[in-house]
């Protein structure tokens, strides 16, 4: 049974920075792609960053530059940290884990934790 440990959110002023962990285990293979997204209110599903197993990383417009994504070598455990965080980042944060080791859309994930809220305001 896969299971996520997903940490690291909370509230945080415009301008602000907070780093995101999660660690997925259940898996036999530790180079599982894995990423995040995102839900706010009212809104649909929101793809924001994906690293592959080779460390390759894909990133929502809205969030490069502000965000990167790393993951720890070997491991199915990732970090986001997001730097200049915005009101409109504001969002439950979810951590995702694909079937392989590629990303596909930012959005689409084969496993999801339970998410973490992120909220952005002065």
């Amino acid at each position: 049974q896969v299971q996520f440990v997903e940490s690291g959110g909370g509230w945080v002023q415009p301008g602000g920075s907070l780093r995101l962990s999660c660690v997925a285990s259940g898996f036999e293979k530790a180079n599982h792609a894995m990423g995040w997204f995102r839900l706010a209110p009212g809104k649909e599903r929101d793809g924001v960053s994906c690293i592959e197993g080779d460390g390759a990383t894909y990133a929502a417009e809205s969030v490069k530059g502000r965000f990167t994504i790393t993951r720890d070598s070997g491991k199915n455990r990732v970090y986001l940290q997001m730097n200049n965080l915005k009101p409109e980042d504001t969002a439950v944060y979810y951590c995702g884990a694909r079937v392989n080791d590629q990303c596909r859309f930012l959005w689409e994930y084969e496993y999801e934790g339970q998410g973490t809220q992120v909220t952005v305001s002065s």
